[in-house]
């Protein structure tokens, strides 16, 4: 694709980037095919080429409007274009540069400012998020429906193994995942414990970064990556085979640390090797002796779900699928597994309605085997799968803690 951006942005690193991106591009339509907004709304402006298209005219000069905008705010990021795109487009990371310039150009109403602040402000936040989730839950029994199934029951975490072994791995706690759904951590903790791997969490680190970041607060999804690898960095040194994601979601982030801080004189060098060491759990197990590990009770058939982070940014799919295999588990057929459920982190709360189509098509997809439940490998798809599933929902790990 032939460029002419304007000197505004041909002279900054991320107009530099992005017009890389841009140029990669060979107007071929492939990717349509594999987006679900574009799916839904049959518009060439909500599909990643015609995103496209609209960042480029706003890089080369043009006025941007709230049009453009609204359907850069439809993207869902969830690049399942990148995992179809021939030319190895990286559209993921032209969409963050464009939303991010974008915002700086066009002012958004209060409303939007708001919503959006808070948004940056709570989620990140693990205890104030915990908080408000246990208040919540207190008065779910009282709370109009469209907001108690937006609630999660609470939920108990088994206990941490007490053995200590000579391999050890960090995890990664977060933000949402303590308090929705803190048994994840704990279930993968004895689940290594069983192959002779000591978890741990460093209590310092907290989000990945990926709400301020994708929401367009670049600077401040760039300091808590700078926290979170000064958490992690004396377990590095000290020895840490690997940085083991238990949500897909903050994978995905964490692996982007070494490019993000590519620039920063202090941190580039141990951005690089933190995404050198981040793995998903299940890519982690894959490479493990599974033969300790049995499954006690039947959980029946189980539909797996693959969220957007593993199968396109971290590029694992199928990889949970084998170690869910391995391990006994009967897996139930689904289909469309390519698409996005319409959770993409704050997505299904800024574009609820086609976050709701996105979740009906993805629940129908999931249940055509009739499963018995459905596991994922992101906190944000569980609470959002088990918002309208009609059977439990659940991290896949929690499978094999038994």
């Amino acid at each position: 694709m032939q460029t002419n951006l304007v000197q505004q942005f041909a002279n900054t690193a991320e107009g530099q980037e992005a017009e890389s991106i841009l140029r990669a591009c060979v107007h071929c339509g492939f990717c349509t095919a594999t987006c679900p907004t574009y799916q839904e709304l049959n518009d060439e402006r909500d599909g990643p080429r015609g995103r496209i298209y609209l960042m480029k005219q706003f890089l080369e000069g043009a006025e941007i409007t709230e049009k453009t905008r609204e359907h850069l705010d439809r993207c869902l990021t969830c690049r399942s274009c990148e995992t179809t795109c021939p030319s190895g487009v990286k559209y993921g990371r032209l969409v963050d540069i464009g939303r991010g310039l974008i915002e700086k150009e066009l002012p958004r109403s209060p409303k939007e400012k708001y919503l959006r602040w808070a948004l940056t402000r709570v989620l990140p936040n693990r205890r104030l998020f915990g908080l408000m989730l246990r208040l919540g839950q207190v008065f779910r029994p009282v709370l109009p429906e469209p907001l108690r199934s937006k609630v999660p029951p609470r939920k108990e975490a088994s206990p941490w193994p007490a053995a200590s072994h000579s391999r050890i791995v960090l995890a990664l706690a977060g933000c949402v995942q303590p308090s929705a759904t803190p048994n994840t951590n704990a279930a993968a903790a004895r689940v290594l414990d069983k192959l002779d791997i000591t978890m741990v969490e460093a209590p310092q680190a907290g989000c990945c970064g990926a709400v301020n970041y994708h929401l367009s607060e670049h600077d401040r999804g760039l300091e808590q990556m700078r926290r979170n690898i000064d958490a992690w960095w004396p377990a590095i040194e000290a020895g840490a085979e690997a940085l083991v994601m238990t949500a897909s979601g903050c994978g995905a982030m964490v692996q982007d640390y070494g490019h993000l801080l590519r620039d920063d004189p202090v941190y580039a060098a141990k951005a690089q090797k933190v995404s050198e060491l981040t793995v998903d759990l299940g890519a982690f197990l894959l490479k493990q002796d599974l033969a300790k590990l049995k499954i006690g009770q039947n959980p029946g058939k189980v539909a797996f779900h693959c969220p957007c982070t593993l199968q396109h940014a971290m590029k694992q799919n199928g990889v949970v699928d084998q170690v869910l295999r391995k391990a006994g588990v009967e897996l139930a057929e689904t289909r469309d597994k390519h698409l996005c459920c319409g959770s993409a982190g704050t997505y299904s709360v800024m574009q609820p309605e086609m976050s709701q189509r996105l979740l009906a098509n993805k629940l129908k997809a999931l249940t055509i085997d009739n499963p018995d439940r459905i596991v994922t490998a992101n906190v944000g798809c569980q609470m959002h799968l088990e918002t309208k599933a009609q059977v439990p929902v659940q991290h896949w790990i929690e499978l094999l803690d038994s």
